[in-house]
């Protein structure tokens, strides 16, 4: 219960991770900001294609370990023995924000669990195959090791529709106008 209420908010930890039960989420493009903002208004982009890596993470304090998403890492990259610099094995402190299980959507192919492919967060899926409790957290930017994975791939956007709605409402009122118009004032068949 009390992780329903911590969703989205940025906690701190401290431990060691569990290289060797890595979970790997995929497709992602690396979420760049800076990027975003350079190449705003064009028509095309080739963002870069790749993973998510989730690592069990011991907690030392807690005495418990929780899985971690430490960020994207480009397909060339995906094996592990390809970053070996940024595998770190000493004990860190880690912020990233907590999020919960994600459902399924239409059209997403289920997680192939004997090959490590994962298309979205099931906890207790994720947990039984790691022995981690299904406690999830996503690194923040900051947590970025050279040659590791690159944290703070969280996106939090909301909707602003409100155009879109204005266009709509406005649009029924004159259309509803109009038809009122014609019927009652001119009192043409509609």
């Amino acid at each position: 219960m009390e992780l329903k209420e911590l969703e989205y908010r940025p906690v701190q930890v401290r431990g060691r991770f569990d290289h060797s039960k890595e979970l790997y989420i995929l497709p992602r493009s690396l979420l760049d900001p800076e990027r975003e903002a350079r190449e705003a208004g064009r028509i095309t982009s080739r963002p870069e294609n790749g993973a998510n890596v989730v690592t069990p993470f011991y907690c030392t304090e807690l005495g418990v370990t929780i899985l971690v998403n430490r960020g994207f890492v480009p397909r060339n990259k995906l094996n592990p023995e390809t970053r070996l610099k940024g595998q770190i094995e000493d004990e860190i402190d880690l912020t990233g924000v907590v999020r919960l299980t994600e459902k399924r959507k239409p059209f997403v192919p289920e997680n192939n669990i004997e090959k490590n492919r994962w298309h979205y967060r099931d906890l207790e899926a994720m947990a039984r195959v790691t022995g981690a409790e299904p406690i999830f957290i996503d690194a923040d930017f900051r947590s970025t090791v050279p040659g590791g994975p690159i944290g703070g791939q969280t996106r939090v956007s909301l909707r602003n529709e409100h155009m879109q709605y204005i266009v709509t409402w406005y649009g029924l009122c004159a259309a509803t106008s109009f038809l009122w118009y014609k019927k009652f004032i001119q009192k043409l068949p509609v």
